[in-house]
């Protein structure tokens, strides 16, 4: 165990401001709620810094491993680490987090309390997710994370907030109920809820199969994969601009991640077996869905149905397995979470002000909103995948990778750049370019500064991301070479 419980205070600090918060925040004392909670966050933040400056770079071994007992006597314990899978998406949650709680500062003006320690007792459980390396402890985080969530789009969404809130948490929950008999199945097998102890059980090809179809089942609903991905449009249309942030930018990569420390490891042959049906899946969600967006008069299901698009990237990396897809899949979920995060952000600015989100309502707001325009141009550009932005390296990554797999997938695949240009350049002329459109454009102001700094904020990192990848890559490559290797090697154990 490590001296300092560094995966322990990322998070637990944050769900300890989230129950302070709700223990003594009221309406009367919002703007106090609202300065601890951005202490919250940052603390939250500054907590995983460590897992970045002391994450030892080439190796594929587990790190800043804590363990304690929790249920004896089944064999659970409290078990955490991460590897190079894991460890950006804890750091990416908890900068994630700092941005929600800014984007919600003046914009949320009731039970801003119950607002604020969703989201930070929302950060906590998505980093015990990527934290948990007992099966049991992951179970708990991962259903655990429905509730705020439930809770932020049915309280704080629109005008149908309590329909898309249900569908959002049936799909999810019921999704999950065939994992929660897998994962009782390898205890049984193994006497243990260790997941690594988990990818070591020989298992045989039947097993294997009937154990990835209902990981399947839960991660497909989670990413989402087509055709169990209806629920997340109606979800981000619904949601407020903070929990559609978190949505896009982190609870989609719950699944991606189960495909890499469940699907992958633990069923290697009933994967590679079923990798062309997992492709076929995947090319449908680039090519169909990215045809879907471009339909879109709504600008956030616009990029609700890219994101689908964009994680079709992240599945189809993984199962064509070399070393450039998987590790650009996992570039691709960071990237990501920039990208996506920063769309929703500007489609809240504007949307704070106007109330309104169809593309027809908008013209013109170049005139009255430069810096905004400015800003948004570059997340378009990203979403589309411009070379020199985030955008662009995980997809390019893929996309090679696919190429020596098979250069027909490889080809559809890429069709999702010109689908990505199109729907995201086409958004984007209709609401910033051509003459003001109406009165209300009209009136607009431009970024506030604290808009102005949270939106910059995120295009360095989209942008710093896209020139210099090398820091994601040096963390990842080894653990993904594991992987890989286990993958391989799984039919001669």
């Amino acid at each position: 165990m490590n001296a300092i419980p560094v995966l322990s205070a990322a998070i637990w600090v944050p769900i300890a401001f989230g129950a302070f918060l709700l223990a003594f925040g009221n309406e009367r004392n919002a703007p106090t709620v609202r300065v601890i909670a951005l202490v919250g966050a940052i603390l939250g933040f500054l907590v995983t810094i460590p897992l970045f400056t002391g994450f030892e770079r080439g190796s594929a071994e587990l790190q800043f491993v804590e363990q304690l007992p929790w249920i004896e006597l089944l064999g659970a314990s409290y078990l955490l680490g991460v590897d190079g899978l894991s460890v950006w998406f804890v750091l990416l949650t908890a900068f994630i987090t700092i941005i929600v709680v800014v984007a919600g500062w003046e914009v949320i003006e009731s039970r801003v309390h119950q607002y604020m320690a969703a989201f930070l007792i929302l950060s906590g459980l998505l980093i015990g997710v990527f934290s948990a390396l007992d099966g049991l402890l992951f179970y708990v985080f991962f259903e655990a994370t429905l509730i705020p969530m439930y809770i932020i789009i049915g309280v704080w969404g629109g005008a149908n907030r309590v329909y898309a809130a249900f569908k959002f948490f049936l799909y999810t929950l019921l999704g999950s109920l065939l994992t929660l008999v897998a994962l009782v199945y390898l205890y049984l097998m193994s006497g243990s809820f260790s997941i690594i102890e988990w990818h070591m059980l020989p298992l045989s090809m039947k097993e294997q199969t009937l154990i990835f179809v209902a990981f399947l089942v839960a991660f497909a609903v989670k990413v989402p994969m087509w055709p169990v991905h209806t629920w997340l449009p109606d979800a981000h249309v619904e949601a407020p601009t903070g929990g559609s942030v978190v949505l896009a930018a982190i609870m989609l990569k719950l699944g991606a991640y189960g495909f890499l420390r469940f699907s992958l490891p633990i069923a290697p042959d009933a994967s590679q077996e079923l990798s062309g049906f997992m492709i076929t899946l995947s090319l449908i969600a680039v090519v169909y869905i990215g045809l879907v967006a471009l339909v879109q008069t709504d600008m956030k299901k616009l990029v609700a149905y890219s994101s689908i698009a964009h994680m079709g990237f992240v599945t189809l990396g993984f199962f064509i397995f070399n070393q450039m897809g998987v590790q650009g899949a996992i570039v691709q979920m960071i990237s990501h979470g920039f990208v996506s995060g920063a769309m929703f952000l500007c489609i809240g600015v504007l949307y704070d002000r106007m109330h309104s989100r169809n593309i027809a309502d908008y013209g013109g707001v170049a005139n009255t909103m430069p810096k905004f325009a400015a800003l948004f141009m570059l997340f378009a550009m990203a979403n589309a995948g411009l070379p020199a932005t985030s955008g662009f390296v995980g997809e390019f990554f893929v996309i090679l990778g696919a190429v020596q797999f098979n250069f027909w997938i490889a080809a559809l695949a890429s069709t999702a750049l010109i689908f990505g240009a199109a729907y995201s350049l086409w958004m984007y002329k209709r609401v910033i370019f051509g003459a003001v459109a109406n009165d209300s454009v009209a009136g607009l102001n431009d970024l506030s500064r604290r808009e102005f700094w949270m939106l910059v904020v995120m295009a360095i990192m989209v942008l710093v991301m896209g020139l210099y990848p090398k820091p994601v890559t040096d963390m990842t490559d080894a653990s993904v070479d594991a992987l890989l290797r286990h993958v391989a090697a799984s039919k001669v154990r």
